[in-house]
């Protein structure tokens, strides 16, 4: 019994031992958080690397589920609905399986995210949403296994996934001009005590999106009428409307009135961004 007792205690003070020790991990962990148009998306993954390893084909083989990169499940999390290349998606947590191939992947969005790798029996029903992607070759070796958002615009961005020579990229569109519209409807109708940034977020967004222009041009003239006379980006927005509306004469106007404010400031993108329009403008 004193024997047994004495072999708990050792195999404790090893257990104690080993959780004070630090060393790296292989395939560290990473966390990816995105604001996407309105919406939140955010990837946790493990990144795994090449070590001189061949990747595709061989340590990841083709036509076979893979976890896409190691560890934990690769997760994605949307605080939306969204459309992944045409298929649509419920905002919530899903962890994300490949099947890789030298040509064409299939992407899935599998919703049980608590396995360790893949799950030990695939079960199609927990399948939200399956795309197929085809590769691109990267012309320089990606050595860590990376997960990206890139391409980013209002409505939505890109979803990539690179390792070795290989990239492939899911498309997704996030629901932004319809939680817009209803923010700056709601904001409008109860009017009392906008702010010229209220004026401006809402013009700037309804020119942004081609939208009715009158509207437009009327809130961020308002915004404009409200300032002090230093928001140099809202008058380049203001040049912008009355450019685009055909109003070429006020839109050189505005535009120097920004270029002044601008100058006065010391923000040289704006300075740029002015005099390249007034001499566009001056030719027309």
């Amino acid at each position: 019994m004193k024997n047994f007792a004495l072999l708990l205690f050792m195999v404790s003070m090893c257990f104690s031992l080993e959780a004070q020790i630090q060393t790296p991990a292989p395939s560290p962990a990473s966390t990816l958080e995105q604001k996407v148009g309105l919406t939140d998306v955010t990837v946790k993954y493990s990144r795994p690397a090449m070590k001189g390893r061949k990747i595709f084909g061989d340590l990841v083989p083709f036509d076979a589920i893979w976890r896409t990169g190691a560890n934990e499940n690769t997760t994605i999390t949307f605080s939306d609905d969204v459309t992944v290349q045409d298929k649509p998606l419920k905002a919530g947590t899903y962890a994300i399986y490949t099947r890789p191939n030298e040509a064409v992947w299939d992407v899935f969005f599998y919703t049980d995210t608590e396995n360790w790798g893949t799950p030990q029996e695939w079960d199609a029903s927990k399948v939200a949403a399956t795309v197929k992607v085809e590769t691109m070759e990267i012309p320089m070796p990606i050595e860590s296994f990376t997960i990206t958002i890139d391409d980013l615009h209002n409505n939505g961005g890109t979803l990539g996934i690179m390792w070795e020579n290989t990239y492939v990229g899911v498309d997704f569109i996030v629901p932004t001009a319809k939680k817009a519209i209803k923010s700056i409807e709601e904001t409008m109708a109860n009017n009392k005590n906008l702010k010229a940034n209220d004026y401006f977020a809402a013009g700037s967004y309804y020119f942004s999106e081609g939208m009715n222009m009158e509207q437009a041009k009327e809130w961020v003239d308002k915004a404009v009428e409200m300032g002090d006379g230093k928001a140099y980006w809202m008058m380049r927005t203001q040049s912008l409307i009355y450019a685009k509306m055909g109003d070429k004469e006020a839109a050189i106007e505005a535009a120097k009135r920004s270029l002044a404010a601008a100058q006065a400031a010391g923000n040289q993108d704006y300075v740029k961004l002015n005099k390249d329009s007034l001499k566009e403008w001056a030719k027309m």
